[in-house]
């Protein structure tokens, strides 16, 4: 479908067939992505990888994080899990003292609360408190970033009116982009300072700091450069993994036939006397069914946006350059012609099939897929997978105030992250034996 957003040209796809089309067979046409004003103002010219423009300093940069930093790989996600494991361990250990005293618990900030702390230690290296951003705090910064990034903002469909500001978007952008340019100034200070020191262990910002002082990097690169990406990793690794554990464990407690068909198989595969381990996930079939029909009912990226580089003909549809396309992921996820009884949460759809979530089916792409896919999607996947299975395995889950399962509220909040409009009260019964 073809509209018009202000003056901006929008292409509307909401098939798998379509998205094929635009994500794969033309993607080396549509691989772009339109000027964004929250991504401009906040990473120093659209500089970051998601919201990167294409061309040869995003392909660098690119290659740069997936070939160099290697961040993203399996051996580095390997090298941080027993960070992940003692984190997890934490998390549980206090839940089981709440839990204790028959309390509910607010699952949205506990889970937002570990993703936070979680992700700081894999990029930076350390945990930082919510002082340390703002006095507003850490939390309500990010929650303010995420929103301005959403909002619909004149500029970007109107160009020619952008240096009106007329809702005062860019004046609150430059206000947090001051914070954060701070908070990421006073990061690389400090991992310059720690350099000196010897027997250290590298993390992600030494390592970018280290090609950054080489100048072996190839492109132009400096500090703007490794802030952009290191917003990137914050913006990107905290919300979509903690709004992809708290929509997983919802329906997990609003289905408890489903809970106990999870906990049978935690049970026969980890044991009653242990804690989840990540040697654990890969005989977790079921879990991973579980995970793949949280994504397609919630995907926390629920429009993919892209825009042409170039005049193109699509299915026999002429699309000019400088088109915008979004992909509708969360309508493709409930499309009745390609799911049986879509609204329906039902992880056994899944089972006996080879369908993924790397952008291969094209039924089922939260993670999108081309050249524009997650580069984070194994670890996303992995954080994912174990604080869920973590969840079910040590506890069971009931309702507050003596509510049925199916009463609880699964309203959303769209943004560029979907979450749930309220949040996840439940109550946590621990139930694995001492040892």
């Amino acid at each position: 479908m073809q509209t018009k957003f202000g003056s901006v040209r929008t292409i509307i796809v909401s098939s798998p067939a379509a998205a094929e089309l635009f994500l794969k067979t033309y993607d080396h046409v549509f691989c772009d992505r339109p000027h964004h004003e929250a991504a401009y103002y906040l990473s120093h010219g659209q500089k970051n990888i998601v919201f990167g423009k294409y061309g040869p300093y995003w392909r660098n940069m690119r290659k740069l994080e997936q070939c160099t930093l290697e961040l993203l790989t399996s051996v580095k996600i390997k090298q941080f899990q027993p960070m992940r494991k003692s984190e997890v361990g934490l998390f549980v250990d206090s839940l089981k003292r709440g839990g204790a005293i028959g309390a509910a618990v607010d699952m949205s900030v506990r889970i937002a609360n570990l993703s936070a702390d979680v992700t700081c230690l894999m990029v930076f290296g350390k945990k930082y408190e919510d002082k340390d951003l703002n006095e507003r705090g850490f939390k309500a910064v990010m929650k303010a970033t995420m929103e301005e990034a959403a909002a619909l903002n004149i500029g970007d469909y109107f160009p020619y009116l952008r240096f009106l500001d007329l809702q005062g978007s860019a004046k609150r952008l430059k206000g947090l982009s001051k914070i954060f340019d701070g908070f990421l100034e006073k990061i690389i200070d400090e991992h310059v300072e720690r350099k000196k020191e010897e027997n250290q262990a590298k993390d992600f910002v030494d390592t970018m700091m280290e090609i950054m002082e080489s100048g072996n990097a190839g492109f132009e690169f400096d500090r703007r450069h490794v802030k952009a990406v290191l917003l990137d990793m914050l913006l990107a690794g905290m919300d979509t993994s903690a709004a992809a554990i708290e929509w997983t464990l919802s329906e997990v407690i609003r289905h408890p036939r489903v809970m106990k068909e999870l906990q049978k198989e935690l049970q026969e595969v980890v044991g009653m006397d242990q804690m989840v381990d990540e040697s654990h996930l890969s005989q977790l079939k079921y879990l991973e069914c579980v995970v793949k029909e949280a994504f397609r009912l919630h995907p926390v990226g629920p429009l993919l946006i892209h825009e042409s580089m170039e005049d193109c003909v699509v299915d026999g549809f002429d699309i000019p350059k400088r088109s915008r396309v979004l992909v509708n992921v969360w309508a493709i996820g409930r499309d009745p012609s390609v799911w049986i009884e879509p609204e329906k949460f039902s992880p056994e759809r899944f089972q006996g099939t080879n369908m993924d979530l790397r952008g291969h089916s094209y039924m089922l792409i939260p993670f999108g897929s081309g050249r524009r896919g997650c580069p984070g999607l194994q670890l996303g996947l992995t954080v994912v997978q174990l604080v869920v299975a973590q969840l079910v395995h040590c506890f069971d889950w009931h309702l507050p105030n003596s509510l049925s399962p199916g009463s609880l509220d699964m309203s959303e909040h769209f943004g560029l992250v979907t979450v749930r409009a309220n949040h996840l009260m439940a109550i946590p019964t621990y139930r694995l034996h001492e040892k």
